[in-house]
């Protein structure tokens, strides 16, 4: 078995690097500070090519598969957390269209149409710089309870009603990261009819412009700052035929098909674990500026940095082996060992930079240092839906007991 990554890959992932560590790290504590959304990180983006990170190259992309991508947002993460958590976004749309799509199955005259529809939409990527959100989360009803989220129809509060030429839209949806920032968000929704609910789930392309689009509210959350995560209202939006990001029913069978999707997060996670590793070496090593050189208590730190390493390591390894399985309809324990890797790195990110702190000592404690915004963006990991820590742990153990309801 060989894990290791492959040229291209590697590439890849020196240039993400570079624009971590070189470009978003300087600017991520003011994003921070501000909760303001790095658009200049996404002018790096940009520039280096990478907004076509996850398009195909025949249409003028990198062309890197999901496993490239979750290694490429790993790198990106060790610069500003914020930053690739949004990329996230981005990029499944991006994935969603292109490769995954292509292993769904559909008929030749719906796949031809497809076709033509992303070629366009990979274009404005390409060529106009164009970026998307993913407006999933909607807020549970009053006397809800989090079931009534599951896929199965009951998922999707918002609805499009079929019109001529199009579909009008009516919907709120909540924690949508690149609030008013991204031109375009890639839209779940359900279409009002009698047929089966998957025939009728839909994946449009909404304009941030759009008449009857708004952000309202203000975003001040503990960590993912730069996220800019606010709500979004759909109140009667008109979208074209032609903005369907995916064929109308292929949403709600890619869910249910190809769960890795929610994997994706965790690269993130995982990159924010790495940062915080290296710098509690810098601090302790008088290599971070401003910190004590050197250390006068760095022999009593040792253990506890090796046990850093491991849970970081340990981490990487499950979730290294579990994005290389990630495929359309991947087998059950495929499947098991992709939730297994994404509590795992929800778990050891909080304790590994909640640990930096601690070795650090009270000066690691001051917002002058990344330690705390690493820590309070470790929080986010366990909460990001459909796979937050509880919901991932109940399907994983319902799956292992045979209750048929984990898979569905």
């Amino acid at each position: 078995m060989d894990l290791q990554p492959s040229s291209r890959q590697r590439e890849l992932i020196a240039r993400a690097r570079h624009l971590a560590r070189e470009r978003f790290a300087a600017r991520a504590d003011r994003h921070d500070r501000d909760a303001a959304f790095p658009f200049e990180d996404y002018a790096d983006l940009r520039a280096e090519g990478f907004l076509g990170l996850c398009v195909p190259e025949r249409y003028g992309g990198l062309g890197a598969d999901y496993e490239t991508y979750c290694l490429v947002s790993e790198q990106l993460a060790q610069g500003n957390a914020s930053t690739a958590l949004t990329f996230n976004m981005h990029c499944l749309t991006m994935l969603m269209m292109g490769p995954i799509a292509d292993n769904m199955a559909m008929p030749p005259g719906q796949r031809d149409r497809h076709e033509a529809l992303r070629a366009a939409k990979y274009r404005e990527v390409v060529e106009d710089g164009a970026f998307y959100g993913q407006p999933h989360s909607e807020p549970v009803e009053q006397g809800e309870t989090d079931t009534t989220l599951a896929v199965g129809g009951r998922r999707f509060g918002t609805t499009a009603r079929k019109v001529e030429g199009g579909y009008v839209v009516n919907g709120r949806k909540f924690f949508v990261s690149l609030g008013g920032a991204a031109p375009y968000y890639a839209t779940p929704a359900i279409r009002l009819g009698d047929e089966p609910w998957i025939e009728r789930t839909l994946y449009l392309q909404i304009p941030k412009d759009a008449p009857g689009v708004s952000f309202p509210g203000e975003w001040d959350p503990m960590g993912m700052r730069a996220t800019v995560s606010r709500d979004m209202v759909l109140d009667n939006v008109f979208v074209a035929d032609d903005a369907e990001v995916l064929p109308p029913g292929l949403f709600g069978a890619m869910y249910n098909a190809f769960p890795h999707l929610f994997l994706s997060f965790s690269a993130t996670f995982l990159g924010l674990m790495q940062a915080a590793y290296d710098d509690t070496l810098a601090y302790l090593t008088g290599r971070m500026p401003g910190a004590p050189a050197p250390h006068t208590e760095i022999a009593a730190k040792g253990p506890a940095i090796a046990e850093m390493l491991f849970a970081l390591e340990a981490a990487r390894a499950l979730y290294y082996r579990a994005i290389s399985e990630a495929q359309v309809d991947a087998p059950p324990e495929a499947v098991q060992r992709a939730r297994a890797a994404h509590v795992t790195v929800q778990r050891a990110v909080v304790s590994v930079t909640q640990e930096a702190i601690r070795v650090c000592g009270g000066r690691a404690f001051l917002k002058r240092y990344p330690f705390e915004r690493y820590a309070r963006d470790a929080r986010a990991a366990a909460l990001m839906r459909p796979w937050t820590q509880e919901l991932a742990m109940q399907q994983a153990w319902e799956a292992a007991l045979g209750s048929g309801r984990a898979e569905r």
